[in-house]
């Protein structure tokens, strides 16, 4: 190996460790999950599912006080707050699967 190649390929090796040191290296973030509920996302896992149940499920999501609006038919209603913002959340029974999620004004 020449002098030159030999020269040029320990520069190259000085320049990646400088600046492997000089760079700012980030602290580590606190980790966090966010759960994103959105209109579409199952529930139970494609199952049926009971009213209590569905307030059950949307309690371990995130919202928080939960009350039940309408259980007849094949859609149950439900309202309840996440991260400070009013919803009024709709899942169909059969599957658990939520279909409809609206900010409302009202609590």
């Amino acid at each position: 190996m020449s002098v030159k190649a030999l020269l040029g390929s320990s520069l190259l090796s000085c320049t990646l460790a400088l600046a492997v040191v000089i760079s700012p290296v980030a602290a580590p973030r606190e980790a966090s999950a966010q759960i994103i509920v959105g209109s579409g996302s199952s529930l139970n896992h494609g199952r049926g599912i009971s009213c209590p149940q569905g307030a059950r499920l949307l309690r371990t999501r995130g919202f928080r006080g939960v009350r039940q609006i309408d259980c007849r038919g094949r859609y149950f209603t439900y309202r309840g707050v996440r991260r400070g913002v009013r919803y009024e959340i709709a899942i169909r029974q059969r599957d658990g699967r939520i279909v409809d999620v609206r900010r409302t004004n009202r609590r």
